[in-house]
């Protein structure tokens, strides 16, 4: 996994902000619980970046499908590039010819506790993303309980898959982002904010 130092590089290679909303760094880390954001992004096709906030920056992976309250439903999560902390509150529209064009909002936000283990005792999130494997706990306005990570996929064309545990907060019967398509900070669809820019 990058150093902390060097994270946000292809984050700042692929963007000019001159020309572009996004923040170019900036954001404070967490003292207690560390943030996550699911971010809804209609660019050139619909998909849900999620981020999780470990070592300083937003770990993310776009979901194409966004995620699902039903355990049985595997969601492909492809890895991009880590972003800085002030991006998990960006919402607006990213101008066309520039990386990523299309309206974001903020779809779901909160705060989760890092659950992975190796041989019986609890280990960092680092350590567990760069074994493949991360289990941890959504505490957000949309996603809450039990889910995972698990990488199945390694190299060029590295893929993992976010699952939602069995538990309290399952529900094989409601499609949360067909029901609930406003973000959580303005309340705002992305055809209203695309609208608005």
């Amino acid at each position: 996994m990058p150093k902390r130092g060097d994270s946000l590089e292809e984050y700042r290679r692929k963007r000019r902000f001159a020309r572009t909303p996004e923040p170019e760094a900036g954001g404070r880390e967490s003292e207690e619980f560390p943030r996550f954001v699911v971010q809804k992004h209609a660019a050139r096709r619909l998909h849900y970046d999620f981020r999780l906030e470990v070592a300083g920056a937003l770990k993310s992976w776009a979901v194409p499908k966004g995620p699902s309250l039903n355990p049985r439903d595997k969601r492909l999560a492809v890895p991009v590039e880590d972003h800085p902390l002030s991006y998990a509150e960006f919402e607006g529209t990213i101008p066309a010819g520039e990386y990523g064009a299309g309206t974001v909002i903020v779809w779901d936000t909160g705060r989760y506790g890092n659950m992975s283990v190796r041989n019986g005792k609890p280990i960092g999130a680092e350590e567990a993303l760069a074994a493949g494997h991360l289990t941890f706990a959504l505490l957000g306005k949309k996603l809450q309980g039990e889910w995972a990570l698990t990488r199945v996929a390694t190299g060029k064309d590295e893929r993992w898959l976010l699952v939602k545990a069995r538990d309290q907060y399952a529900n094989d019967e409601t499609d949360i982002t067909a029901d609930q398509p406003q973000s959580v900070l303005s309340g705002r669809t992305v055809e209203e904010v695309a609208s608005q820019s």
